[in-house]
């Protein structure tokens, strides 16, 4: 569990996350529920968000949990009129929800699999941002999870490899445009992190060299507090004992 920093940074404010039920959204939740930062939790599946929300509820912060499969635009929709309900802005948006898929090369990756991944990591992103920029204030911020994947190449994982590329292009467009109302995009490129997305990429993967979600997690939050007039543009955190 993460701690209670000694003084909540974030008391008042208010995060959306998306793929928020495990892995580096979960731990990600959990750091910002120690900073007092009201949470609005969303993934596909609506029992662990519960049992998310029981855990959290203990912080004594606002939780909304809501289920979305943010490739829907009919989904994403219903999620913000929930949000716009309950919240008057979103003050930290974390895109994380993403799959993976089995290691294929490109004559053997059936196209669904290829529409599924890119519509999830890509268009899911774009679906959730576009909506929450009408509640972002000045000094909001939001958060990309990237994968080192959007800056490299895994042989076998064609549909995430692109999805992770074009989502770093979207994020990059994003910091352009979104720089004179004062809002802070980050892309965040994590490497190999011990999450359930290795039993589909690589289910024999050396779970042991791996960072935690906790790991990262704390590398997100350092970045979110910092002063308004300051950034970090891309956040590439990597296991210290180096590639797989």
């Amino acid at each position: 569990m993460t701690k209670r920093s000694p003084v909540s940074r974030l008391l008042g404010q208010t995060a959306l996350i998306t793929g928020a039920s495990r892995g580096i959204g979960l731990a990600i939740a959990r750091a910002l529920a120690a900073e007092s930062c009201n949470l609005i939790l969303t993934s596909r599946d609506e029992k662990a968000l519960a049992r998310i929300s029981r855990e959290l509820s203990r912080k004594k912060i606002r939780i909304l949990i809501h289920p979305c499969d943010v490739r829907d635009p009919y989904g994403v929709d219903d999620l913000f009129r929930s949000i716009r309900h309950h919240f008057r802005r979103i003050d930290i948006l974390i895109n994380n929800a993403g799959i993976a898929h089995a290691n294929l090369t490109v004559d053997k990756l059936p196209y669904p699999v290829w529409k599924d991944v890119l519509a999830t990591n890509l268009g899911g992103t774009f679906l959730v941002t576009q909506a929450a920029l009408t509640l972002i204030p000045r000094g909001g911020t939001i958060v990309n999870n990237l994968s080192i994947a959007a800056t490299r190449v895994f042989a076998g994982s064609a549909a995430y490899n692109a999805s992770k590329h074009g989502a770093l292009g979207l994020t990059n467009t994003l910091r352009e445009e979104l720089r004179p109302r004062g809002i802070r995009v980050i892309g965040l490129f994590p490497g190999a992190t011990d999450t359930e997305i290795w039993k589909t990429l690589w289910p024999g993967a050396p779970r042991k060299k791996m960072m935690s979600s906790e790991t990262v997690a704390r590398a997100v939050i350092n970045a979110v507090v910092l002063p308004s007039g300051a950034t970090v543009e891309t956040l590439e955190i990597l296991p210290s004992s180096g590639t797989l």
